[in-house]
């Protein structure tokens, strides 16, 4: 972010700044051991792992990244469900920013 030049780089964080930061907890990583031994992400993935356990644990309703090797991918979309499912959990809708935007309000 520091390379950032301003106008952006200000208002990028003042964007952030809003946000609220989801905890951590013992279950999250759980659920990341979960994803990787179920294939659901790849062992070097554990960050990828973490921000959907982190989305899926906190109930949240939609998880937006542009990472679409690993989680807004619509070829791992029921690989993932399946995967919530059976541990107990809602999947968060997956999905990119350019598919948020385009979301009806």
């Amino acid at each position: 972010m520091s390379a950032t030049p301003e106008p952006k780089r200000g208002d990028a964080l003042e964007l952030i700044d809003k946000l609220t930061l989801l905890q951590d907890d013992p279950e999250v990583d759980d659920l990341v051991d979960a994803y990787i031994a179920n294939k659901v992400m790849p062992s070097d993935a554990t960050g990828d792992a973490r921000h959907l356990a982190l989305a899926t644990w906190h109930k949240c309703d939609i998880l937006v990244s542009w990472n679409c090797r690993h989680i807004a991918n619509a070829n791992k979309a029921d690989h993932i469900h399946r995967i919530n499912g059976r541990l107990g959990y809602e999947t968060p809708k997956l999905i990119t920013p350019l598919e948020l935007l385009n979301e009806p309000l």
